[in-house]
């Protein structure tokens, strides 16, 4: 019954937990989803946000290189050799970070202007195209042409040696009918939306790990207070068994009292009555017949028969001076008759609280005694016996040990091995009581009992 309970406690727990993990799973996946969609549109507009300041920033660069050789183009309607030369100087000399320079080209596609790469100065590269087969100065000058804008392809990175996605702004040099841009490399704008997104994806799995911490200790939060509280409402439970089992027991203790008393007092008598009657008359008769005097021997016999089996009935319902003497004495009454009637040896050693102990256990101790010295005498063919009761953290234990032949509980083919023991067994846990059996052939026999004191 215990573990029916058990396992209903268990499983309502189980239905209290499951919904809140299943609801916190879904709840928190479908925030993670949100997030992570969240987070891209934000990395998207991050790095739209960022190529629009590159791009403003190309602009701007181009707009300052203008404006470093607009003296130089005001000068004069038309520009000789010594002007270009003076232009192609000052642009050649403009440089920012690592990779910023200033490129020029002619509409032919002949480059004029390259500080990064000078060998590339003085080449035609009009039919140059990049990885991805554009035209790229074909392309950069049909900008210009059109009054500027910026062109993305593949170009060599001064700082790494390789190719990298460029991004570059071009526009019309004026009068000399050139090419003048300038770009930046993407890989830099990539390393920067990539930093972004990892601490975007940091972001989202700390907050997944917070929420599984969350909800891993509201789980063992909930866990802990259901165990908590089916194990307080188990001890108030089995507090309540208990009681319920003593009340039952002392009922059943004060019924069989009543009854053996009944016996004794009232039934016992009144036979023992008529037995004298017949006894008296057998002895008045003053013709006896024989017949007569037989039949009368014969009903006195069955009579005291009869007798006899009151008394035996009466004493096993409530030995008598268990209520007269209590429980000490009538253990010792029990050994000294086993020891009269087996020849058996009795070590009593009996340790019991001043005040008497309530009729349940009193009783229960006193019959699981009885039958484990009745499987003595009837199998144990021991030469000692030991019974010890004592007291010990609210517990009374009993407990009669033999030094006889012993046996083998598995060979017996029941749990109980036998019924005396099953007996035992059932009398000590209907009051939640603790009972054990140790036996091993040629070893003895211990048999113990321990009971609570409410």
């Amino acid at each position: 019954m215990k573990r029916v309970i058990k396992s209903l406690k268990t499983k309502i727990l189980l239905l209290s937990i499951i919904p809140l993990v299943l609801v916190t799973a879904a709840i928190t996946v479908i925030s993670l989803s949100q997030a992570k969609q969240l987070s891209e549109q934000e990395i998207q507009t991050f790095e739209e946000n960022l190529l629009r300041s590159k791009r403003q920033e190309l602009q701007h660069y181009v707009g300052l290189a203008m404006t470093s050789i607009s003296h130089i183009l005001a000068d004069a309607d038309t520009i000789d050799k010594f002007s270009e030369a003076r232009v192609k100087a000052i642009l050649h000399s403009l440089t920012y970070g690592d990779d910023g320079y200033f490129f020029v080209y002619d509409m032919q596609g002949r480059s004029l202007v390259h500080p990064i790469q000078p060998e590339l100065v003085g080449q035609n590269l009009y039919d140059l195209r990049d990885t991805y087969g554009n035209f790229v100065i074909r392309d950069l000058l049909t900008l210009a042409e059109e009054g500027g804008g910026f062109y993305r392809y593949v170009w060599r990175k001064p700082s790494k040696g390789g190719l990298e996605d460029k991004l570059s702004y071009v526009v019309q040099i004026p009068k000399v009918n050139w090419m003048l841009g300038t770009g930046l490399y993407i890989d830099d704008i990539a390393k920067e939306v990539a930093a972004t997104r990892d601490k975007v994806t940091a972001n989202i799995r700390n907050t997944f790990v917070t929420v599984v911490i969350i909800l891993a200790g509201t789980v063992v939060i909930i866990a802990l207070l259901g165990v908590g509280i089916n194990v307080h409402a188990s001890q108030l439970a089995d507090t309540r068994l208990r009681e319920v089992a003593h009340s039952y027991v002392q009922s059943q203790v004060s019924q069989r009292r009543n009854f053996a008393r009944e016996l004794h007092d009232g039934i016992n008598q009144l036979m023992v009555s008529v037995k004298f009657r017949i006894e008296l008359a057998r002895d008045t008769l003053e013709q006896p017949e024989q017949r007569a005097l037989s039949e009368l021997e014969k009903g006195s016999e069955v009579l005291n028969q009869a007798i006899q089996e009151v008394r035996r009935i009466s004493h096993d319902l409530r030995p008598i001076l268990l209520d007269d003497l209590g429980l000490e004495s009538a253990l010792h009454s029990m050994t000294d008759d086993f020891a009269e009637r087996t020849g058996v040896t009795v070590d009593v050693s009996l340790d019991l609280p001043v005040q008497r102990l309530p009729d349940d256990i009193e009783i229960t101790l006193y019959r699981v005694t009885q039958e484990a010295l009745t499987n003595v005498e009837r199998h144990a063919n021991a030469r000692q016996v030991w019974l010890t009761v004592w007291q010990k953290d609210n517990m009374v234990w009993v407990e009669v040990k033999d030094d006889g032949q012993g046996f083998n509980c598995s060979a017996q083919g029941s749990d109980d091995c036998g019924i005396g023991l099953m007996n035992m067994r059932e009398r000590t846990e209907i009051l939640s009581g603790d009972f054990s059996v140790r036996s091993k052939p040629g070893m003895g026999t211990r048999v113990r009992a321990g009971l609570a004191l409410l």
